[in-house]
C-alpha cells in the first residue's frame, strides 16, 4: 500500500491511497473461509461449503467491504501519524469510487480531499485588555425586588369585579381573526388614561383596545399577547380580550413567615438580614450575567484577533455533501460566516487546551453529574438519603437512554470549556468596570448587534 499527501495549497490537500492485491487479498481469503465454515446453504452440509461457491456468491461484497475497511482505517491512521490538523472529515472522490471495476480490477486508487489548518499564533498575555462589567446593586433594584417578592408570596383573592389593582386572566385575539391565546393583564401596567375600560369588568366580559395605546412596556405587551419580548417590540393593532377570571394579590407583610417563604425556614431571622440576603442574591445573579457576557466578549475578541487561515472552499463542499440536503448554497451564503467563526473558536480552545495541558477526568465528570442530580432533587440532603444509589443514578444519567453517553460528553465539554475560559481570564488583563443595570443592558444590546 502506498499513501501520500498532495498539498494543493496551505489549506487544501489530497490524500491518495494505492492498494494492490497483497494489501487486501489475505483478509479477503480469510473472510471467505470464515463464511464457508458458517454458511448454511441448501445442498451442502454446514461447514462443508466449497470456498469457490462462497466466492461466487459473496466474493464481491467481501472484497468491497475489506477494501473500504482498509482504506478508511489507513486514512485515519495517516492523519494521526502525520499529525495533520484538519477540519471536517476527509471527503472521498466519488467519481473515482464509481469507476472501479470490482469484478476485474486488482489494483485500486482512492483520493480523499481534506481541509488543512496551519499552526497559528495566539496572544494569551496581559497585553490583552477586556472590560469585566460589575453591575452595582442600587437601592431602586432592591426595592423593586422586595415589592416583587411581596406580590409573589402575597395572599390571592378572586373578586367578581375588576379594580385598579386587579389582574385579568383571559383569552386574546387580534380583532377580526379566529383563534385565541391565553392572556394575562395586570391593570397596574396599563397607561393611566386607558385604565377606565379595564375597571369594573366581570367574568365573560369582552374589551377591545389598541395594544400600542394601552401599554408602553414590552414585558406587559408580551404577557398580554403571550409572545416573547422581542416579538412584543413589533406588536401593533386592535385586540379583543375576554375575561375568564379576575385575581387580586394582597402583598405579604414583612415578617418571619415571609422570610421563611422566600429563603427557607429560619434562614434569616430579621429584616436587616433579609434585606442583606436579597442584596446578596441579586449580586450573585448579576455576577452570573456579567460572567456570561464576559465569556462572549472573550470569544469574540479572540476570534476577531487571531489569524487562522481556514479552508473555506473545502468547508463549503463538506457541509453541502454531508448535510443530507439540509445545507444549500443559499443557506451557506447566509450562515457560513457564523459556522466558520464557531469552528475558529473551537480551534482556539483546542490550542489553549493543548498548550496548557487542560484535561478532564472521568471521575470529575461523574462528580459533576452527581452535583447536578443533587441540585435537581433538593440539594445535599438527597445525597444522604440515596447513599450508594446516587452513583448508580449518575452512571445511568451519563450513559443516557440510548447508551451513547451524550450526557457524559455534554458535561465533559462543559467542564473543559469552563477550564479553558478560566485559563484565558487568568492570562489576560480584565479591567473591572462598575456599571448600573441599565448601562449593562445597553452593553448587552450592543454586543448582540
Amino acid at each position: 500500500m502506498n499513501i501520500t499527501l498532495d498539498r494543493q495549497s496551505a489549506t487544501d490537500g489530497l490524500i491518495k491511497i494505492q492498494l494492490s492485491a497483497t494489501d487486501y487479498q489475505p483478509k479477503v481469503d480469510e473472510k471467505l473461509k470464515e463464511y464457508a465454515r458458517k454458511a448454511n446453504i441448501k445442498g451442502f452440509r454446514q461447514g462443508k461449503v466449497p470456498t469457490g461457491v462462497i466466492k461466487k456468491m459473496f466474493g464481491k461484497s467481501i472484497l468491497v467491504e475489506e477494501v473500504n475497511h482498509i482504506v478508511s482505517h489507513s486514512v485515519s491512521d495517516y492523519i494521526r501519524d502525520q499529525k495533520l490538523k484538519i477540519l471536517g472529515d476527509p471527503m472521498p472522490n466519488q467519481e473515482k469510487g464509481f469507476s472501479i471495476d470490482w469484478d476485474n480490477q486488482k489494483d485500486f486508487e482512492f483520493e480523499f480531499q481534506i481541509g488543512l489548518v496551519e499552526d497559528f499564533e495566539l496572544d494569551l498575555s496581559k497585553t490583552v485588555h477586556l472590560n469585566a462589567n460589575k453591575i452595582e446593586v442600587d437601592q431602586k433594584v432592591i426595592n423593586e425586588t422586595l415589592e416583587d417578592l411581596k406580590t409573589r408570596f402575597g395572599n390571592t383573592s378572586y373578586p367578581e369585579t375588576s379594580e385598579e389593582d386587579s389582574n385579568l386572566h383571559g383569552e386574546i385575539n387580534s380583532a377580526g381573526e379566529e383563534g385565541n391565546k391565553g392572556s394575562f393583564i395586570s391593570i397596574s401596567n396599563i397607561v393611566k388614561k386607558e385604565k377606565a375600560k379595564f375597571i369594573g369588568l366581570k367574568k365573560e366580559d369582552v374589551v377591545e383596545f389598541e395594544i400600542g395605546k394601552v401599554f408602553n412596556d414590552k414585558k406587559a405587551i408580551a404577557q398580554a399577547l403571550n409572545i416573547s419580548e422581542e416579538e412584543a417590540e413589533k406588536a401593533e393593532g386592535t385586540y379583543s380580550f375576554k375575561v375568564t377570571s379576575i385575581s387580586k394579590v394582597e402583598p405579604a407583610s414583612i415578617n418571619q413567615e415571609f422570610f421563611d417563604k422566600v429563603f427557607g425556614s429560619e434562614m434569616v431571622k430579621s429584616e436587616d438580614e433579609f434585606m442583606e440576603k436579597i442584596k446578596l442574591t441579586i449580586s450573585e445573579n448579576y455576577d452570573r450575567e456579567s460572567d456570561h457576557l464576559l465569556d462572549h466578549e472573550i470569544q469574540h475578541y479572540f476570534v476577531d484577533h487571531t489569524n487562522i487561515n481556514m479552508p473555506d472552499s473545502f468547508l463549503k463542499s463538506w457541509l453541502i455533501n454531508t448535510s443530507n440536503g439540509q445545507v444549500t448554497e443559499d443557506v451557506l451564503e447566509k450562515e457560513f460566516n457564523v459556522y466558520k467563526e464557531s469552528l475558529k473558536w473551537d480551534l482556539i480552545k483546542n490550542k489553549i487546551a493543548e498548550d496548557k495541558e487542560i484535561k478532564v477526568e472521568s471521575d470529575e465528570v461523574r462528580e459533576k453529574a452527581k452535583q447536578f442530580i443533587m441540585d435537581q432533587f433538593g440539594g445535599p440532603a438527597i445525597a444522604a438519603q440515596l447513599g450508594d444509589k446516587l452513583d448508580d443514578i449518575a452512571n445511568n444519567y451519563l450513559s443516557g437512554q440510548d447508551g451513547k453517553g451524550e450526557n457524559f460528553m455534554k458535561i465533559y465539554n462543559q467542564l473543559r470549556h469552563e477550564r479553558i475560559l478560566h485559563v484565558i481570564k487568568e492570562s489576560i488583563t480584565l479591567d473591572e468596570k462598575k456599571v448600573s443595570l441599565d448601562e449593562f443592558k445597553k452593553v448587552v444590546a450592543e454586543h448582540q448587534h
